[in-house]
């Protein structure tokens, strides 16, 4: 039940407002919300009729969905400590916890808006170089009340949304893809999510806690 998980959440994890949280972390699972368009980063198990024929990266306006949930790691060449502040400029992968798939781009085009297309790839977190983002933020470390943007490492493109909307089955769903040019369409800002303190441990077991509470 709703009320199970605010127990759970509020005995597990810190949601402190000292400084020491108001940043993102490594090991952090967070929704990430479009600020112009105010739709959440998500993914399903549904694949894409075109282009690369991977599983598709939507826009959503609910709020209350599991499926838009993102946890930051490392990249294959660089591990990122749970707990350790993600710093403007590195780069880390996204991984959509309820399929374990990458957030991904490459130069396959998109379906609505013929920009570029962004899926989710990989296997149990494990995809290749082209899962990688480099985190666009102003000071030295993510801020969560940042407006920060997400830069694809290997092909320079921006995480977009420009607001066209798919039909069945994943009626209202924005497409989000990929932009060379930055403009109000790129910026993103954490919202709901659990974040990662270094004393705390086990982030593992809380994750697929939050798979069965949903």
């Amino acid at each position: 039940s709703k009320q199970h998980l605010v127990l759970l959440l509020s005995c597990m994890f810190t949601f402190s407002s000292g400084s020491e949280m108001n940043v993102v972390t490594c090991g952090s699972v967070v929704k990430l919300l479009n600020v112009k368009h105010n739709v959440r980063l998500h993914s399903h198990d549904v694949r894409y009729g075109s282009g690369s024929g991977q599983q598709s990266v939507t826009g959503v306006t609910v709020v209350e969905d599991s499926n838009s949930y993102w946890s930051v790691r490392g990249t294959s060449d660089a591990a990122c400590h749970r707990g350790t502040p993600v710093q403007c400029g590195q780069n880390i992968r996204l991984t959509h916890v309820n399929t374990g798939r990458n957030l991904h781009s490459h130069y396959f085009t998109s379906p609505l808006s013929s920009n570029q297309e962004v899926s989710a790839f990989g296997e149990n977190g494990e995809g290749d170089h082209l899962d990688e983002w480099t985190v666009l933020c102003a000071g030295s470390v993510w801020q969560r009340d940042d407006s920060v943007r997400f830069r694809h490492t290997a092909t320079d493109a921006l995480l977009s949304v420009t607001g066209e909307q798919y039909g069945r089955p994943i009626h209202g769903q924005r497409e989000v893809h990929g932009m060379m040019v930055s403009s109000s369409h790129s910026y993103w800002k954490t919202m709901e999510g659990i974040f990662m303190k270094p004393s705390e441990i086990g982030s593992r077991d809380f994750i697929s806690t939050l798979h069965t509470e949903f």
